[in-house]
């Protein structure tokens, strides 16, 4: 446990920040799962949609340090893949 009145104040900081970033990564994989459920559908355009509005959130994620930045470009550019082959097929 936290003795000092600094390192007290520090423990529930964090604690906050925890929070907010489990929200901010929850939020995140929710609209990711929203594009992997529109390509398993097999709905092209849906899974479009579903991409457009799924790419600022990720790299919010990015910039507000939840996610790192090259998690963020390999997940938006293999769903990317995965969406333009949907709509080729």
């Amino acid at each position: 446990m936290a003795n000092t009145a600094q390192s007290q104040k520090r423990a529930r900081q964090i604690e906050r920040r925890t929070a907010v970033n489990k929200a901010r990564r929850s939020r995140i994989r929710t609209f990711l799962r929203k594009v992997e459920e529109a390509i398993a559908s097999g709905n092209a355009d849906a899974a479009r949609e579903a991409l457009r509005i799924a790419q600022p959130e990720l790299m919010r994620g990015v910039t507000k340090g939840v996610v790192h930045k090259n998690t963020a470009a390999r997940k938006i550019s293999r769903l990317a893949a995965r969406v333009k082959a949907l709509s080729a097929a």
